[in-house]
């Protein structure tokens, strides 16, 4: 286990739940059995806030949780730029994610994959992206 999984996961800044949500997503992984619910209060198409849920691994976790944090105070346009970047990334085409992301979304973490990207799939189901996945 990587100690940099387990650092990010355990910043549970946005572990909460968000009871004045404008959007919410639930995902499951099929693979694994993870689970997680993510609200999201936007305002003037910037995620004012941000809060998840979740029954998930250390991996699944660290992902919200990064995310979450990354994600707050960005504008929609920003977002899909960056999920897009994270489906290239994914499909094996060069892409270069922002500092910060690469933490996660690494090579070295392909074989958790799915656990990795359910907060991104949570995120799409949550703002109605189409994932191009």
């Amino acid at each position: 286990m990587n100690l940099e999984i387990l650092k990010i996961a355990s910043d549970t800044t946005n572990l909460k739940n968000l009871n004045n949500y404008t959007h919410k997503g639930k995902c499951k992984n099929s693979v694994c059995g993870d689970e997680m619910i993510i609200k999201i209060r936007l305002k003037k198409n910037k995620i004012e806030d941000f809060g998840y849920n979740d029954k998930s691994c250390v991996y699944c976790q660290a992902s919200a949780s990064l995310i979450s944090k990354y994600f707050k105070k960005k504008d929609l346009t920003k977002i899909k730029k960056v999920i897009r970047d994270i489906n290239y990334f994914y499909q094996g085409k060069d892409v270069t994610l922002d500092s910060g992301l690469n933490k996660i979304f690494n090579e070295k973490n392909l074989n958790r994959k799915e656990c990795i990207y359910l907060p991104v799939k949570t995120i799409f189901n949550a703002l109605k992206f189409n994932s191009n996945r």
